[in-house]
């Protein structure tokens, strides 16, 4: 095989060629169009770049972000809010569930239910325990 040059990829993209819309019936041309492999490239590029940035665009500046999952949250203050509650929410829930308990414990206490405790089955740090 044959190394083709350096320029010939480039050349190739400089070539005219043309393109010739017929009216099938009776062969008469509608559109002529002399095109460069080269201009169609740059065309295809251009167009792909503003539909792009027409879609961004549209997403950005219209309510519709509020339908795309994490993106329609709001500004950067309004997130450090809604951070701050959650947090402050998520603190109460335990802080809640403390309390339930400590008032179920209390009831038992005053109930009579409460087992005591075994003192034998307690655990010793490892320091103390000596063998005499």
């Amino acid at each position: 095989m044959s190394n083709p040059e350096p320029n010939s990829r480039l050349k190739r993209l400089r070539n005219h060629y043309r393109l010739v819309i017929m009216n099938e019936d009776t062969y008469e041309e509608v559109v002529r169009f002399k095109l460069t492999r080269l201009g169609v490239y740059s065309i295809m590029s251009t167009v792909f770049i503003l539909m792009v940035a027409l879609t961004v665009s549209l997403i950005i500046f219209t309510p519709l972000k509020y339908y795309l999952p994490g993106v329609g949250y709001g500004n950067a203050k309004q997130v450090k809010e809604y951070r701050a509650l959650k947090l402050r929410t998520d603190s109460m829930e335990k802080a809640l569930l403390h309390q339930q308990q400590f008032l179920d414990d209390i009831q038992e206490v005053l109930k009579g239910t409460v087992k005591p405790l075994d003192t034998n089955m307690l655990k010793l740090p490892k320091a103390e325990i000596s063998i005499q």
